[in-house]
């Protein structure tokens, strides 16, 4: 990988990023504009105010301003880095953002980790004793775990694992009376044993069922045939010429799956209390607070967008296939 290649790859990306980022920003907040929610009347909730009040709130938030007008001093304000203040929590939105994404982190990684190396061994698994009961068995899982929603998922690993045998907490990221400092690591852990689990689920059949299918498609390739009739058989022919030539794709995808882990973690939060992006995400939206809204949509976007950049990053750099095209295009 050439310094100036990676360099122009990355510049490319990052002027990418920006004008997604417009588009996103204009576009939610063109369609939050025209939906029948009010700002101000949300912020002061139940409290009744004279007309001047609410007269004088209406020019501080700028309702009565046109649409252009205020599609410009949002994009300002984001140039700034200002994403305004959250109207449930009474703090700025970046505030927000920041303290429930480092509590959604370790729940994507976890689960995003766990689903990659388990789908791909399982995958390797079900290719390798292809037509076997292994490999049956591990179709059946996959495809009974791609067809369920994961809140289904989730309500079921919660009624067994914790309202039945009591192994796990039902919710929360902390125990209740007991400040988040305090928590040890083991209790922090135990508490997320079943939001990673359920996340990693459906990630897991995905990638065990690309892979088997990679995997037995190189197998009825010439240079793996050739290799099996030199007398190579078993794990070793399976490490030397399948696991070289699928990996690179089942990390690819698995990158790529950043758009439905997100969305995933939204779910998952909801259903065991976890205060998290995802349960914020829930919150602002039942609750019309659009700045907190339009900040979450705007790092989802930078999420799913980096995903997807580093899986074209390992295509482009990585793959032998590609970098040879471009070498014989010079």
């Amino acid at each position: 990988m050439s310094r100036k290649k990676l360099i122009k790859f990355l510049g490319l990306k990052a002027g990418t990023l920006i004008v997604l980022l417009i588009a996103v920003s204009v576009i939610s907040f063109i369609l939050v504009e025209i939906s029948p929610i009010d700002p101000v009347r949300m912020y002061i909730g139940e409290m009744s105010l004279s007309q001047e009040k609410l007269d004088d709130l209406n020019e501080y938030w700028g309702v009565n301003q046109s649409l252009a007008l205020k599609v410009v001093n949002w994009l300002g304000n984001l140039a700034n880095g200002n994403l305004g203040t959250s109207l449930i929590y009474r703090i700025p939105v970046t505030e927000v953002i920041g303290e429930r994404f480092q509590a959604s982190f370790m729940l994507i990684f976890i689960s995003w980790l766990f689903s990659g190396i388990l789908g791909f061994f399982l995958g390797v698994l079900a290719g390798f004793k292809k037509g076997t009961w292994v490999d049956k068995g591990i179709k059946i899982y996959s495809y009974i775990v791609c067809s369920a929603p994961v809140f289904w998922i989730g309500l079921i690993l919660l009624m067994i694992f914790s309202v039945q045998l009591g192994w796990f907490p039902t919710g929360l990221a902390v125990p209740i009376g007991k400040l988040a400092g305090n928590v040890t690591l083991v209790e922090w852990l135990h508490r997320l044993v079943l939001p990673a689990l359920t996340l990693s689920i459906t990630g897991i059949a995905q990638i065990a069922l690309f892979t088997r299918s990679k995997l037995v498609e190189v197998s009825s390739s010439d240079y793996f045939l050739f290799a099996k009739a030199r007398g190579e058989k078993g794990w070793s022919l399976i490490k030397r010429h399948g696991i070289r030539n699928i990996i690179l794709p089942a990390i690819t995808l698995q990158f790529l799956s950043f758009s439905e882990l997100f969305g995933g973690t939204i779910l998952v939060e909801q259903i065991f209390s976890y205060p998290g992006i995802g349960q914020a995400a829930v919150t602002a939206g039942l609750q019309s607070d659009i700045p907190l809204l339009l900040g979450i949509v705007l790092i989802s976007t930078i999420f799913v967008f980096c995903g997807n950049s580093i899986a074209d990053l390992f295509y482009k750099f990585l793959d032998p296939r590609i970098k040879e095209s471009e070498a014989n295009e010079f």
